[in-house]
């Protein structure tokens, strides 16, 4: 055991020392390099909140604004279908035909109303016209019935109280001169 007691004796003397030198440089450079790339990484995230705030604010700044782009005078099936030509200025470019065809909507939703109406009520009238028609043919029909000669000839027969009778002789003309 005294040839390791040896060893780590001059292993203490010798290496032990320059271990230390080494380590201290070591330690004071990585703290110091760890101290920098903290710095460094703070610096760098700071840089990065900063732009994503800038951009933030660009796109609010854009979305603010009341003024809008110019539209160009030409529309596409694309701009109507992505719904820029409901821009307020284009809106206001054209209210007044927007309100004419408005007032025209509402003039011919009234005027179907109004013409479903009349409709209606000319079924209406119809059917009643049509029973009327029914029961006038009936009614007419009954009064042919009971105005025939032979009805009229049973209904005395029937009474027997009354004189009149079927003339056996024909009827003849009497012309009167003028």
């Amino acid at each position: 055991m005294k040839k390791e007691d040896k060893k780590e004796e001059i292993a203490d003397n010798t290496v032990l020392p320059i271990k230390e030198e080494q380590l201290a440089e070591v330690h004071t450079l990585s703290v110091e390099g760890k101290e920098e790339a903290k710095e460094d990484e703070e610096k760098e995230a700071e840089s990065e909140v900063e732009e994503r705030i800038d951009r933030i604010e660009r796109a609010l700044q854009d979305q603010a604004q009341e003024g809008e782009k110019p539209q160009s005078s030409s529309f596409t099936f694309t701009k109507i279908i992505g719904g820029d030509i409901l821009s307020a200025q284009v809106l206001r470019n054209n209210i007044g035909l927007i309100l004419l065809i408005v007032l025209f909507i509402i003039i011919y939703i009234t005027n179907r109303y109004n013409a479903q109406k009349y409709l209606i009520e000319i079924d209406k009238l119809n059917t009643e016209l049509e029973d009327a028609k029914y029961r006038a043919l009936s009614s007419s029909s009954q009064l042919t019935e009971k105005t025939r000669e032979s009805h009229i000839l049973e209904l005395l027969k029937n009474n027997k109280d009354s004189v009149l009778k079927i003339s056996d002789r024909p009827p003849y003309i009497i012309n009167v001169p003028e």
